[in-house]
């Protein structure tokens, strides 16, 4: 018996502009219930406009994106702009300066149960770790704090999908991470949809199921993380997950000597005898766990990871197997 997978979203845009300057094009994926999906791209690339045009704050001509199978109708057909099974933070926070962090999470409740009201909000306080400034005004708070508010008060009614704009971004790194582990368990735990633009590819990787990487405005890469991960094919998609070394094939192999090998650091390693890859070290970074090395091999520049720093002036390097 053929297995069905129901998709509880539908994105295909043929072409979205502004101001008749094309800003998306041929822009086609979906989603199934509870999965997470990392968009990825350079400044200007569209990955706000993506958000924007599935929220409904713009309205797409040439496409259509589909809720459950219902076609969303964008703004010139709702008198208040978004969809109400979804909820949209953007990078400028809608969140109410002169009450409470409670009273900012509770907007949205239905406010028939008190009761469960407060646990709700409680429990969102938890997850975006502000039990301690609850009762604080919100204008008093730095803007990665007001940052958590908007994610808290996007959750309070728990919608179906959320659409996360560079969510992390006025957030200090410990925080961060704390937050990012805390959220992304929230949402699971809830079947939530979410669709995070972002340009943190260690994020992307951690919490996504599926990674979408934008250029120019259209789909340059798509697929479950790992798979897009381990089938890098430009130097775009490599840049957003390291340094890269570009190399030519016939160092390695004679197999297809007109192909370029596009490598990350962590797939060149020192090797203990000789090889073609004789490399000169120019600069050394320590990372903590390890040093990123940087070389020189004829001209190009060569960037491989190693446990300690590098006495040697010349190493030689092999692919990691």
């Amino acid at each position: 018996m053929a297995t069905f997978l129901f998709f509880m979203l539908n994105v295909s845009i043929l072409s979205f502009a502004y101001d008749k300057k094309p800003t998306l094009s041929n822009i086609s994926f979906q989603l199934q219930q509870g999965e997470h999906l990392a968009v990825l791209g350079e400044s200007g690339c569209g990955k706000s406009t993506l958000l924007h045009l599935i929220y409904g704050l713009l309205q797409l001509e040439e496409g259509s994106i589909l809720w459950n199978d219902k076609k969303l109708l964008g703004p010139k057909e709702n008198l208040i702009p978004g969809e109400k099974n979804m909820k949209l933070v953007a990078q400028e926070f809608n969140v109410m300066p002169y009450i409470s962090v409670t009273e900012n999470i509770a907007t949205h409740l239905s406010r028939q149960n008190k009761e469960q009201d407060e646990k709700r909000v409680k429990e969102l306080l938890e997850v975006v770790d502000l039990v301690a400034y609850k009762d604080i005004l919100v204008k008093n708070l730095s803007g990665g704090q007001k940052q958590r508010v908007a994610i808290a008060k996007a959750l309070a009614e728990e919608p179906r999908l959320l659409l996360l704009d560079e969510p992390f971004s006025d957030i200090d790194t410990f925080q961060k991470n704390k937050l990012r582990r805390n959220l992304y368990h929230h949402l699971k735990s809830k079947d939530i949809t979410c669709i995070t633009a972002t340009h943190d590819a260690d994020e992307a990787l951690a919490f996504s199921d599926v990674i979408c990487i934008l250029k120019e405005g259209t789909i340059d890469a798509f697929g479950k993380t790992k798979t897009v991960y381990n089938n890098i094919s430009s130097v775009y998609q490599a840049g957003f997950f390291g340094e890269v070394t570009v190399l030519p094939s016939t160092l390695f192999s004679s197999e297809k000597p007109s192909e370029k090998l596009i490598l990350l650091p962590y797939q060149l390693v020192l090797s203990e005898v000789k090889t073609t890859l004789k490399v000169q070290i120019t600069k050394q970074y320590f990372k903590g766990s390890h040093y990123l090395i940087e070389g020189k091999f004829e001209n190009e520049v060569v960037y491989f990871n190693a446990s300690e720093r590098i006495s040697q002036e010349t190493v030689y390097l092999k692919l990691k197997r």
